[in-house]
């Protein structure tokens, strides 16, 4: 299974929801960068991203998006094999 990175805040409902999926998909391990204790992380994020809300999901090296996005990846069948692929 490829590694999941996500960045989040503490309260967001759409990170819950995007954690629920993913372990839903046996997503076991998530690496959580916390963007409202870590400014700098925030910065970077928007580097690499391009965007400036949370989550922002990354499966291995493919960076997501967000919440909505992954479940579109889910509902169009892509998820599962992203998480899958060597």
């Amino acid at each position: 299974m490829q590694a999941v990175k996500m960045y989040t805040t503490a309260v967001c409902p759409f990170c819950i929801r995007a954690k629920q999926v993913l372990k839903s998909k046996g997503v076991e391990a998530i690496e959580e960068i916390r963007i409202d204790t870590d400014p700098a992380q925030r910065d970077h994020m928007m580097q690499v991203t391009g965007r400036r809300t949370v989550p922002q999901i990354f499966i291995g090296e493919t960076h997501v998006g967000g919440c909505d996005d992954l479940i579109a990846l889910d509902g169009k069948g892509e998820l599962v094999p992203l998480l899958q692929a060597a």
